[in-house]
């Protein structure tokens, strides 16, 4: 049997011809596989689409869901009660400051063929109690009020809505405010160790056994809440009280994580070249080694956002949260405790928290296992 010869390279492929050059894979950073992987959790990452879409949605509620007109148009003119003040005189209307602009829009439908009120999707706002329903609140859900009245006969799906954008927002700015602190001071103990890091680890300790609810019956009871008609919710005072008083105690948490991985951080050969070309300190800590000790914040950032909103609900029900006509879960859960018998009190305020910290809670657990250190570990 007679071998064959393969034929020379040259001919294969053709006189003067070279080889087709592989195709190169490219390569992910680190952040964009974890990135990927948290897509791929559908649960979570469906999850965080959905607070994302609604929290987005909750800073046009005055669009959506309010008790102003959107426009007017009256005798020729047209006018923007959404963003301007308007007597009810303007309107030819006999009462004294706003219009009630359900009742206009009732009233040129009749009365004029060319005038016209363009109204919300759901014309009610927060603090307006309907005084005109027939009978004593609250009232039961009902087509104009799908989730009934509170105890004031204020609308109860209005004030859950408003009462999601207070909640997470509350809870982003504690978040945001006790992990710059947390952060800071874990960074400062984990990188320079020693006398420093031994009397700060005391100082927490002490500061961590003050009891929390106790500060804040003391704090409530010598600043008193002043609610301001006509400003945004977020300019209260108390909701920034509340949001430093809670930020001091929760910045304590995150310490601990961010000191241990500035201690196994600083040890590795990055750290010691960036130190051996003259590099600051401040620089090492927060452009070098901070990026690379970020991962338990970001995976506890999701379950801390939950305990904010928690006790913001708690510190309502007890009713030493946000002043009172502000929109609260935990006021509304507090109402049902009272009108045991009035369902709808006590099952969508209930409904709205539980859904909520469900969501953010599947968000944590895609977070945490997409920033999995081992998940892309070089022992693997």
């Amino acid at each position: 049997m007679k071998e064959e010869l393969l034929p020379p390279i040259e001919e294969s492929v053709g006189a003067g011809a070279m080889a087709p050059p592989l195709p190169q894979k490219k390569s992910l950073s680190i952040f964009r596989k974890r990135v990927r992987k948290f897509k791929s959790l559908k649960r979570g990452y469906y999850s965080f689409v959905l607070l994302l879409v609604t929290y987005a949605l909750s800073f046009i509620l005055p669009v959506l869901v309010n008790n102003k007109a959107l426009a007017v148009h009256y005798q020729g003119h047209y006018y923007f009660p959404i963003i301007r003040y308007y007597p009810a005189a303007q309107f030819g209307m006999d009462a004294i400051g706003e219009p009630n602009y359900r009742e206009l829009k009732r009233k040129l439908s009749r009365e004029s063929a060319g005038d016209w009120v363009l109204m919300p999707v759901y014309p009610y706002s927060p603090t307006e109690s309907l005084l005109d329903l027939p009978g004593s609140p609250p009232h039961k859900p009902s087509r104009e009020h799908i989730f009934g009245t509170d105890d004031r006969a204020r609308d109860v799906f209005t004030r859950l809505a408003y009462g999601f954008n207070v909640s997470l927002t509350f809870a982003l700015l504690v978040l945001g405010s006790s992990y710059v602190v947390g952060i800071s001071v874990g960074a400062m103990f984990g990188y320079f160790g020693g006398k420093l890091d031994m009397l700060g680890q005391r100082l927490i300790e002490v500061w961590s056994s003050l009891p929390f609810l106790y500060t804040i019956i003391i704090v409530s009871s010598i600043i008193v809440p002043i609610y301001i008609p006509g400003r945004n919710l977020l300019m209260q005072p108390s909701f920034w009280l509340l949001i430093a008083i809670l930020a001091v105690f929760d910045w304590m948490g995150i310490t601990y994580y961010v000191r241990g991985e500035f201690y196994r951080e600083k040890a590795k050969d990055y750290v010691g070249a960036a130190i051996a070309m003259g590099v600051s300190e401040p620089a090492i800590m927060f452009r070098h080694i901070l990026p690379n000790a970020l991962t338990p914040v970001v995976s506890f950032a999701p379950f801390a956002i939950v305990a904010n909103i928690e006790a913001l609900v708690a510190l309502d029900f007890l009713g030493f949260g946000l002043p009172a006509p502000t929109p609260s879960w935990g006021e509304l859960i507090g109402q049902g405790m009272n009108y045991l018998t009035d369902w709808w009190l006590v099952f969508f305020p209930l409904a709205a928290v539980f859904v909520t910290l469900l969501l953010i809670v599947f968000v944590g657990e895609a977070v945490r296992e997409a920033f999995d250190p081992k998940e892309y570990s070089r022992l693997r």
